[in-house]
């Protein structure tokens, strides 16, 4: 069996050294899974159970992905442009769970940085134009004055554990200065994101840890979670939990 590891689903090299001035490039696709107990999560007839004993099923889950960096062992970074570092990440479209990168300096890495959602430079509209489209269009945009969703998740749920036959949401973001919750998410491989040659990779999403990595969340004391000081700050602390890469292994 061939060991592969995480993070980056197929890199390429794209430029070929023409003198001793050129930088060696490779486009690079990073892969996310969203699991519950390490299997894809089923939309709309998936049932699962939390900590505290409710059930619960997921008909729509989104996240936005930003600030996308690399960080090599001696502790260089390659940040990608941050104008082009804001992806959506929507559950019911398999294509938009590949992130593709483009030029990315030949390098062996040891970490990767990204954020979750749109950092308060560039929130909530200014700078990421470009994304606007996508985020109007995926519904992750409450209005052009207050900003977009970093984190939606949306189903139903049962308090007894049963079958779940209630409405629950919970639309994360931030609102101003006052309530910042935009996240970061470093990973690190003990083997190295070497992106000087094919290197199959993925991130994998553990959802269940939504409901409890730092902060319990309990659905029946609030199913409509959006614009909340209290709850929408822990649920982004759980959110920024979510995340590994995931070594697996290949037939030879």
């Amino acid at each position: 069996m061939k060991k592969i590891i995480c993070f980056v689903l197929i890199s390429m090299l794209a430029v070929s050294c023409k003198d001793d001035d050129t930088i060696e490039t490779t486009s690079i696709e990073i892969s996310f899974a969203n699991t519950i107990n390490s299997q894809n999560i089923e939309l709309n007839t998936g049932v699962y159970q939390t900590t505290l004993g409710e059930s619960y099923s997921i008909n729509e889950l989104k996240y936005i992905i930003s600030n996308i960096s690399f960080i090599k062992e001696d502790g260089g970074i390659f940040t990608y442009p941050v104008e082009d570092s804001y992806f959506l990440i929507d559950e019911e479209v398999p294509s938009s769970k590949i992130i593709t990168l483009e030029n990315i300096p030949v390098a062996n890495y040891n970490k990767i940085k990204f954020g979750i959602g749109v950092d308060q430079s560039n929130y909530p509209l200014n700078g990421v134009d470009n994304f606007v489209p996508t985020a109007e269009e995926s519904q992750m945009l409450w209005s052009w004055s207050a900003g977009y969703i970093f984190f939606k998740i949306e189903g139903d749920y049962s308090s007894t554990g049963d079958q779940p036959d209630e409405d629950f949401l919970f639309h994360i973001g931030s609102h101003g200065t006052n309530l910042d919750n935009y996240k970061t998410v470093e990973l690190s491989s003990d083997f190295g994101f070497d992106f000087t040659e094919s290197t199959l990779v993925s991130i994998e999403a553990d959802i269940p840890k939504l409901f409890n990595a730092v902060y319990d969340i309990r659905i029946e004391d609030k199913s409509d979670i959006q614009v909340d000081p209290v709850n929408a700050p822990k649920i982004a602390e759980n959110a920024s939990r979510l995340f590994s890469s995931v070594p697996f292994n290949l037939p030879e």
